[in-house]
């Protein structure tokens, strides 16, 4: 295991810049930190350039067999001191393991796969990164087949959305930064159902027929689905409010709606 003891060793430059999407950008890669996280970037299979833990950190056996993993796919092990570490991780609570992961981009030809029915999670410029990997967690949980984000979502692989997704960022295919005009033609190609998420002109979420292929929209937490997508939707459905709240938060929004589908699909069997 290689062993860095200088701040100004390019390998510890380059890790504390992927806190920037410039950087993240410019160099195709981005960073993992924590076990769980690593461990699944592993299991996917995604390709892993770089492994850098702190001396406290190894000593525990799930980042031991993390680094043994790792070695046979002859990638580079690092060994930092806390104080080095501080300097790059992007947590509070850091556990001293950090992985430098290559992105995997993926496009709309991606999910023209052999699914017949597909469940897309739509993200229109929503702009939290926690929103954004809860959401990306909760399509992976409820059985989504991929999820699009259009322009002004938060950046897919800031270090907050990755946390947020817990893993299922490497589970699940994500397409960013597809326009309006790219997923309106995309989802009449394919035959899938566009719905929105939606307070006016909607229907409660539970009387909307959900059993075909669909791509479901949630909007920006501070206007909603855009006009253009609205105007193309099949069917526009709303979540009803029981007590004093004035809206769900969009994840929790999108667990109601997609374990209804997948209850509206299972009655349907």
């Amino acid at each position: 295991m290689e062993v860095i003891v200088s701040s100004q060793n390019n390998l510890v430059k380059l890790a504390a810049s992927l806190r920037q999407k410039k950087y993240r950008d410019e160099a195709g890669v981005f960073s993992v930190e924590g076990v769980r996280l690593v461990e699944e970037a592993i299991k996917a299979d995604w390709e892993i350039t770089t492994c850098i833990v702190t001396k406290k950190a190894y000593e525990q056996s799930r980042v031991q067999k993390l680094v043994e993993q790792l070695e046979k796919r002859h990638c580079r092990i690092a060994e930092l001191s806390d104080i080095l570490y501080a300097k790059i991780t992007d947590t509070d609570q850091a556990q001293g393991i950090m992985a430098i992961v290559k992105k995997k981009e993926f496009s709309l030809q991606d999910l023209t796969a052999e699914n017949k029915r597909p469940l897309i999670a739509v993200l229109d410029a929503v702009q939290d990164p926690g929103n954004v990997g809860a959401l990306i967690r909760t399509a992976d949980a409820a059985g989504c087949t991929a999820v699009i984000m259009t322009p002004g979502s938060a950046d897919l692989f800031s270090g907050k959305t990755v946390r947020a997704t817990m893993g299922s960022l490497f589970h699940i295919p994500v397409v960013s930064k597809i326009s309006t005009p790219e997923l309106i033609s995309y989802v009449k190609e394919f035959q899938i159902q566009l719905i929105a998420t939606a307070l006016t002109s909607s229907s409660p979420y539970y009387e909307v027929d959900l059993t075909g292929p669909a791509a479901v929209v949630f909007g920006n937490e501070g206007n909603g689905v855009s006009d253009e997508l609205l105007r193309h939707a099949a069917s526009r459905l709303y979540i009803p409010l029981y007590g004093q709240a004035e809206s769900l938060n969009v994840a929790a929004a999108a667990a109601v709606i997609f374990y209804e589908i997948a209850r509206q699909r299972r009655v349907a069997l």
